[in-house]
């Protein structure tokens, strides 16, 4: 019998003697969640079984507790001990009681309000790590901090970036051999990427990797990245790249192999997308959109695999990976798992980053499928966007899976992936002067149509799904349509559960064999990290954090309108007999009397092309706010031209985190400006 048929038959002989008998305290071990997959392998998998198929009916809220400042939510918890520790907004960290929602200690990184304003998606953290008796988080300003698990209090704290420079960091550190690694973000601002690994009792710095080469005129890094860098990426770049930074940010998805001692980590997009312009003359540009393995100890590079070779589509591979064992051909392999946003599942041997097998978990119209000898994609002739010609890009970029965590159950041998469908049209930027401090990436704008007409035509064009998919055969065996475009990261038990965020508020149970759908909790505010499960007295829970902002909404909040005001996530969590009541959605406010505009279509499309070059990234697609930040349909700051002005040219909400723009914005843009969001108002409120 093939060894996933036998886990199969094993895990539903397993549910059905848990359905018939039920399951007391005593027979629970408690169960932590440690790491940010659970495990340092990333597999989302968690073996306890008290919460199954039979008894998920009767699993109610224990506990809620609010975050005390808006803005996105992105966090996996971590569950030590009987301590639950939660990153929010900011990377603000709290420290929870695992059975009650108790608040032990919080700390606050306290970051200028202004970093916000190169923060690609929102001030979001993905998380924590615990090891040693310390928490770690990265700070959105780049710092990386150690805090006492027991206290809160700070024990070190480390720059991990250029402050001058527009680093972030809204990825979970991981802790490996008595380091701790954290990568960051920045490409679309135009930075240089890398990854650094610091002595976990102290901060000291060990070692760092480069991702993409610099100016070949300066001396070397002194990095543990030198050599592979000369010997194997500059060859793969033209012009002068170091100019516009280079990008292959290590923004998320980090794996660890203890037996090998192989740390795996994905790399980023370029900066700019537009390889023309990024490296003109072509080149693979490596390492961008490529999965790395190097030493654990020292840095020291072992292999590569590029999964979009001289990418132009922003389709990173800072995507979800999970290690794993398969048997493939008869032998059993041990392996990396990905699914990227370029829309291909790849299973490689994470020993030596040989490609085993690779083919599209979604429809691709950029590459008809990885050639099986060079590991390379065919690519479609026009996908890369020619000169002054659109390209209709099939995944867009918000990929066909982004930055949600994935799950395998080895019950069922399936990974369960929040996949997506989606298309739009890339082109070259018109103007491509690089402005520091804004988003630099040689791609035209394109600025969400705001007609009910136009919304229902872009809903068509996205669609999300919870995705079950065979890594032996590289198939779909099911799949759980969602209504929304966007869905969150997922978790699966040992009681044959997959459970799931989905845009536009709460949290679903399905039957990990064939997506049945048995359970959900309407939270209100989307769960888009990954939720967990933890055993505490032999109780099993499930604990997800929630709330309002990040990318979803950045792509999708015009998709899927929301309340016009700020609103404070949190963290909900889950038991079987839980009985507490779930928390009242606030009423959606009144919209104000929207001023009277006269503008014509061009100053329109002035404003809209304004709008989405240097508001989107936080106010929403056609000024259509997610719930986490202010909604600009509904600013008092509208009722005037001169009122407008104040905060985007003489800079008046700076301390909230509003930047001005002064530097790059003159009157009549920001008039274009309040002209596109009267009219984008006009066409959304009320829906």
């Amino acid at each position: 019998m093939p060894r996933f048929a036998a886990a199969r038959l094993t895990g539903l002989l397993l549910s059905l003697v848990a359905a018939s008998s039920p399951i007391s305290a005593d027979q629970q071990p408690d169960q932590q969640w440690p790491h940010h997959g659970n495990n340092q392998a990333e597999t989302r998998y968690a073996q306890a079984s008290q919460i199954n198929t039979e008894t998920i009916g009767q699993l109610g809220l224990a506990w809620h507790f609010r975050f005390d400042r808006p803005r996105g939510v992105e966090a996996t918890p971590i569950m030590v001990g009987d301590t639950l520790y939660v990153s929010g907004p900011w990377g603000l960290v709290y420290a929870l009681d695992a059975r009650t929602g108790e608040l032990r200690w919080q700390h606050d990184p306290q970051v200028e309000p202004g970093k916000g304003a190169v923060s690609c998606c929102d001030v979001v953290n993905r998380g924590v790590a615990v090891a040693d008796g310390k928490v770690f988080v990265g700070t959105l300003d780049g710092r990386l901090q150690a805090l006492d698990a027991t206290s809160g209090a700070l024990l070190w704290e480390t720059l991990t970036v250029d402050p001058q420079q527009p680093y972030t960091i809204t990825g979970a550190p991981r802790v490996a051999n008595g380091l701790v690694m954290i990568g960051n973000g920045g490409a679309e601002f135009g930075v240089r990427g890398y990854i650094s690994a610091y002595d976990s009792a102290s901060g000291v710095p060990k070692w760092r990797f480069y991702t993409v080469p610099g100016n070949p005129n300066d001396p070397a890094d002194g990095a543990v990245s030198d050599t592979p860098l000369a010997q194997l990426a500059s060859p793969t770049w033209q012009g002068q790249w170091w100019t516009l930074g280079g990008g292959g940010t290590v923004w998320d998805s980090m794996a660890f192999d203890p037996e090998s001692g192989l740390f795996y980590f994905g790399v980023g997009n370029g900066s700019p997308h537009d390889r023309d312009l990024r490296s003109p003359g072509g080149g693979d540009n490596l390492f961008l959109s490529s999965i790395i393995a190097v030493r654990a100890d020292t840095g020291e590079y072992v292999w590569h695999y590029q999964t979009t070779p001289g990418d132009s589509w922003d389709y990173t591979a800072t995507q979800h990976m999970i290690l794993t064992e398969l048997t493939l051909n008869g032998v059993e392999r041990k392996v990396l798992l990905q699914a990227p946003k370029n829309g291909f599942f790849y299973v490689l041997d994470r020993l030596t980053g040989e490609l085993l097998s690779a083919d599209n978990y979604v429809p691709t119209s950029w590459a008809s499928h990885i050639d099986s000898a060079s590991g390379r994609p065919v690519e479609v002739p026009g996908a890369r966007y020619p000169e002054s010609q659109p390209a209709l890009v099939t995944p867009s970029q918000i990929g066909g899976h982004n930055w949600q965590p994935m799950a395998l159950n080895p019950q069922t041998g399936l990974v369960y992936i929040p996949a997506q469908q989606s298309t739009a049209f890339m082109q070259k930027a018109t103007d491509t002067t690089v402005r520091p401090g804004r988003w630099n990436t040689g791609v035209q704008d394109h600025p969400m149509p705001t007609s009910a007409e136009a919304i229902k035509q872009a809903k068509s064009g996205f669609k999300g799904f919870l995705l079950a998919w065979d890594p032996v055969t590289q198939q779909e065996r099911w799949r759980v349509e969602h209504p929304g475009p966007w869905n969150g990261g997922v978790l699966t038990t040992g009681g044959s559960l997959v459970f799931q965020g989905v845009g536009g508020g709460g949290l679903h149970a399905y039957d990990a064999r064939d997506g049945k759908p048995l359970w959900q909790s309407d939270t209100w505010l989307d769960i888009l990290g990954g939720p967990i499960s933890y055993v505490l007295d032999g109780e099993q829970y499930i604990a997800a954090a929630a709330g309002f902002g990040s990318s979803m909404h950045l792509t999708a909040s015009l998709l899927l309108p929301r309340r016009g005001m700020s609103v404070p996530g949190g963290v909900f969590v889950w038991k079987l007999g839980g009985r507490q009541s779930m928390p009242a959605i606030p009423e959606r406010p009144e919209a104000p009397p929207l001023p009277a505009v006269q503008a014509s279509p061009t100053q329109l499309q002035s404003g809209a092309q304004l709008f989405t070059r240097y508001c989107m990234v936080c106010h929403g697609a056609g000024a259509v706010a997610g719930g986490g930040i202010p909604d600009l349909r509904y600013s008092p700051y509208l009722q005037s031209d001169e009122l407008f002005r104040l905060p985007l040219l003489e800079g008046t909400l700076q301390q909230r985190g509003m930047p001005s723009f002064a530097d790059t914005l003159n009157g009549e843009d920001v008039s274009s400006i309040r002209r596109y969001i009267i009219d984008s108002a006009g066409n959304t409120l009320g829906n």
